[in-house]
Parts: structure tokens; sequence; C-alpha cells
């Protein structure tokens, strides 16, 4: 689960990084960052397990950037193919370019790569068809007039779902196909704007923070000191467990967990999976073999609060491989290889 941080220069894109990535970033511009997981804690404390393990995402902080009105430049933009999501920093700290401008210009830059490697395809479709080749699916020419239309009306691609499903497409990455999370940088005294907040358009979503005051935070060791920092400024948590929090969701990923005493582990799988799909997640033998899954739904558990009353309650289920797996769901997999 790799996610690119870019942004134009000066943004605070890298002090982003830094406050996402706290020591890692001293010799590196990845690091990997434990999503938040608090449903692990009643878990830990009833099996005191050997091994805690958190589901994990990838950061990269992509530098260089241009300079809002000329562009973030096109190297960024093809280091950014790569990503499975993008994270896009605009400033509203400096007062020199407004963020709802740097917001529609970074749109453009997206949309119009987009367009130009639909366009250079459907060229080269065109070229072959012309020489009589065979290799030419009239259903990729179809698609990509499609994106062609939609790129052309300034939409970006992430809000066509059903479109983006279409296996004939993945293996152009567009740019504004993407999900992305635009964070608007701010100073401390203007944390309490509403600005561009909340979901946007689909597989879109907005965040004001001040990368500063979070850089700070990640620097306080103390947890306790930590706590009472967010407290006097009146925050409940730190906007970095919200960035990262937002960047799970938008990667279209829920979370199951398993549990016993050797390990307790929080697991990563796409929305809509079945109890297969989560076997797999964990290991091809346990999918391979799979008998059945015994699951254990998570207002179930914090009701009964551990596995024998639940049991008893018979709200400890069953189930085969079919079944789609909910969050929050506790799995143990019955498996014979």
């Amino acid at each position: 689960m790799k996610t690119a941080i870019f942004g134009y220069s000066a943004s605070g894109k890298s002090e982003l990084f830094r406050a996402l990535s706290g020591e890692q970033a001293q010799n590196s511009n990845q690091a990997i960052v434990k999503v938040p997981e608090p449903r692990l804690d009643p878990l830990i404390q009833l099996f005191n397990p050997k091994k805690v393990t958190n589901v994990e995402i990838e950061y990269l902080d992509i530098p260089g950037g241009g300079d809002p009105g000329k562009g973030v430049g096109q190297r960024v933009l093809n280091e950014i193919k790569p990503f499975e999501c993008l994270l896009a920093v605009l400033d509203n700290f400096s007062g020199l370019v407004t963020p709802e401008k740097q917001y529609r210009e970074m749109e453009s830059d997206l949309m119009l790569t987009d367009l130009a490697v639909a366009e250079k395809r459907l060229e080269r479709i065109q070229v072959d068809k012309k020489k009589g080749k065979g290799l030419v699916d009239p259903r990729e020419e179809e698609l990509l007039e499609y994106v062609k239309s939609i790129l052309e009306q300034e939409i970006p691609l992430r809000t066509e779902e059903e479109l983006l499903k279409n296996p004939l497409l993945k293996g152009f990455s567009f740019l504004s196909a993407k999900p992305i999370l635009y964070i608007q940088n701010v100073s401390e005294d203007k944390l309490d704007i509403e600005g561009m907040q909340g979901q946007g358009k689909s597989n879109e979503a907005h965040l004001v923070l001040s990368t500063k005051l979070e850089r700070e935070l990640s620097e306080l060791e103390d947890f306790e000191e930590r706590e009472e920092f967010l407290q006097e400024l009146g925050l409940q948590e730190s906007a970095m467990d919200k960035i990262i929090r937002q960047t799970y969701e938008l990667l279209g990923l829920f979370t199951f967990l398993t549990a016993g005493e050797k390990e307790v582990r929080a697991w990563s799988i796409p929305r809509g999976s079945s109890a297969w799909d989560a076997a797999g997640a964990i290991h091809s033998d346990i999918q391979k073999g799979f008998i059945r899954a015994e699951v254990l739904g998570w207002n179930d558990f914090l009701h009964y609060r551990n596995f024998k009353n639940a049991k008893q309650a018979g709200v400890l289920r069953l189930e085969g491989k079919d079944y789609l797996v909910r969050d929050g769901d506790i799995i143990t997999f019955r498996f014979n290889v």
C-alpha cells in the first residue's frame, strides 16, 4: 500500500512527511507507518500475546514540485504514476495563491497528463488499424474514446468507478483515477477554518492542518505530554492519525482481526472481500486448505469480552468461503493442507 506525497515547492509537504514518519525521515524520503487500530487493545489485554502487528502504509515524499501557475512539473507527475494513492499538499499559510486555485491547477495537471496518455494510445491504435494489424481490440478503442470525452469535460477519472473496474484500462495508471487526499496546510491560528474539508468527489477527500504543529507533536516522545498538548489545542487526536485513517479508507480497505497467545494482528483487505479472500491475505496455504471460518463480530466481542462466553451465547459463527467479511470481524481459520 504505497502513497505518494507531492505538492508545490514550499507547500509544507516535506514537513508533513517528517510528522508522519518521525525518526525514519532523517535518512530517507520513505517511511512505513502503522495504521492506528484501537480495537487491538482489548484483544491484547485478553491474550497477552508475544507479538502485536498493525496494518502498515508506506509513504514516500516525492522531491521537487513546481510553482502555482506553472504546474508541479512532468518529472513529479511521472514519479507518482506507480502509486496506489496520492496525498497532495496545498499551501494556505503564505497567502500568495489560494488553496482553491492550487487545487484546480493540480487537478488540471493530473487530467491533462491522462488525456495525453489516452490520445497517444488512440493514435497508435489508428496506425495499427491502417496497417491492417489484427491486434486492435475495438473495446479498448471505445473505452479510450470515452476516457477522452470525460477528461475533455474536466472530470477526473476517479469519479468513474465502474469504468475503472474494466481490466482493459488497468495498465494505463491514469493519475486522475487514483484516490487522492488534499491536505490544506495552514498556520496554527487558522485550524478552525472550514475551507475545503471532508469528502469531495468520489475517491477524493480534504483535510485542514498545520504541518508545523503536527511535526512538533510528532517530536514529543512522552505520550502524556503529547495528549496534554492536544488538549490545550482543543484537539481530540493528531491530524496524522486522521491522514493515515483517511488514506486507508481511500485505498478501499478495511480491517479484520486475528487473535491468540502467539500474536494479535490487524489485516487489511479490499471492501467486499470474502472469508476465502481473507484467508489468502494471511497465507496461500490457509486459503488452499480452507475448511471454515470461525467469526466473532466486533460488537459481539465487546459485549461478551471473551470467546467462550460468545460461543455459549451462540454469536460465535461458523462461516464458509463466500461469507462477506465485515470490518472488525475477529476470525479464526480452520484449514487442512
